[in-house]
């Protein structure tokens, strides 16, 4: 794995989490300017609903962030493409598919 596809892949992790933060607090924003009561209003279960739908949305970016810099630091420490459980090497074709891949197939199943 090149560290310039992992720099790509970070750019595009990054990316993601600041443009679902902004969309998490302008929905934020607008419920606060709003006077909607969520638990009576027939909008606020829309509200609540997309907010929590762009706060898994949110977490699942910064997991993906942090698993791109993982991968960056075990290219640094030269451990890049070992399985972290039993040590073989990972299989390219898994490595190119998933390039934040920690594990061989055998242990991820």
């Amino acid at each position: 794995m090149s560290a310039d596809r992992l720099g790509v892949e970070r750019a595009a992790a990054q990316a993601q989490v600041e443009a679902l933060t902004r969309e998490f607090d302008a929905i934020v924003a607008a419920s606060r300017a709003s006077n909607a009561d969520d638990e009576h209003d027939p909008e606020g279960a829309t509200i609540a609903f997309e907010r929590q739908q762009v706060a898994a949305l949110l977490e699942q970016a910064r997991r993906r962030l942090a698993d791109v810099d993982a991968a960056v630091t075990a290219v640094e420490a030269g451990t890049y493409g070992r399985c972290e459980t039993c040590g073989r090497p990972i299989a390219p074709e898994r490595l190119a598919a998933r390039p934040t891949a920690r594990t061989c197939i055998d242990c991820a199943t």
